[in-house]
């Protein structure tokens, strides 16, 4: 893989659309893999180097759709005291969530429990980790809204993600041929900066990153994007294709190749965190507030 660093890109004007139907068909899919996508450990490792630079020694860390962000490992070295919660959105993952494998016995005094979304307690958790997730999500403002009650106050989230221009090539390709799009159009990390303080959360902190990835043929392109998940764009093509499209495919991808002669695919991966601030009190003529929350504003403040 070679990286490649972008900053400061326009931010996109449309939302992120992804087909909640071909969600819940590439998750039944992928459950029934070996392991979580061939990607995913590498994103969660360069993920934790971020977290050198925060303080906060979480006591619970949730993690969002914990068996497809194949992160355990990591965040077991990171905080070996934390408890960790397994957060999985989808019932496929679940079950694979729930299954614990000689490595997690090795790394884990206990295996994590595994929760629903509405499972969960409000405010218990000072970390909120979702590696890889946010980009399917069918709606990703209430996947962050989520998130954002999950944590007590002063609690962080860091997420990563595909970017706008990841498959760019490929996207190019698709238009040039007049097919169905490849990927659903995903949010820049500018909305997503923007959708995290609507939210409530606090200091956002992005990033992107490019990764290049080669191949030396067609095959094998399409062996691993299939293994990092499927098309979930609403505008896909629907049905199935023949065997004749699938030739077409593989000749038109020939037209990828670099100087090197290698197929070449970019991926834009979007990394950001962000805190949960004390909430802040309206002032009005006339204000009413609960005693649990009051208990909650005289807290002390985050530190750095």
């Amino acid at each position: 893989m070679e990286n490649t660093q972008a900053r400061g890109a326009a931010p996109s004007a449309r939302p992120q659309s992804v087909d909640a139907n071909a969600l819940a068909h590439q998750a039944r899919r992928l459950a029934r893999a070996a392991e979580a996508p061939w990607l995913h450990a590498e994103v969660a490792a360069r993920m934790a180097e971020r977290l050198e630079v925060i303080k906060i020694q979480p006591e619970r860390v949730l993690q969002w759709a914990a068996w497809f962000g194949a992160s355990t490992a990591k965040l077991a070295e990171v905080y070996p005291r934390a408890e960790l919660v397994n957060v999985e959105p989808l019932p496929d993952f679940a079950a694979r969530s729930a299954e614990r494998d000689w490595r997690q016995r090795l790394l884990l005094k206990r295996a994590p429990r595994v929760l629903a979304p509405a499972e969960l307690a409000a405010g218990q958790a000072q970390l909120v980790w979702a590696n890889m997730i946010l980009h399917a999500a069918p709606d990703a403002r209430e996947l962050i809204d989520q998130w954002h009650a999950a944590l007590a106050v002063d609690g962080f989230v860091m997420f990563s993600c595909l970017g706008p221009d990841s498959f760019i090539e490929l996207r190019r390709l698709f238009d040039r041929h007049r097919w169905p799009r490849p990927a659903p159009e995903w949010w820049d990390m500018h909305d997503l900066g923007d959708l995290l303080v609507k939210a409530g959360f606090a200091d956002p902190v992005m990033d992107q990153e490019r990764v290049v990835l080669r191949w030396g043929s067609p095959e094998a392109l399409l062996r691993d994007l299939r293994a990092l998940g499927g098309n979930l764009a609403p505008t896909r093509f629907a049905g199935l294709r023949g065997r004749g499209w699938h030739a077409q495919l593989l000749a038109a991808l020939e037209s990828l190749r670099d100087d090197e002669g290698r197929l070449a695919l970019t991926l834009e991966l979007v990394q950001g965190h962000a805190f949960k601030p004390q909430p802040r009190l309206a002032v009005q003529e006339r204000t009413e507030i609960s005693l649990d929350r009051m208990r909650e504003m005289v807290r002390s403040p985050r530190k750095p």
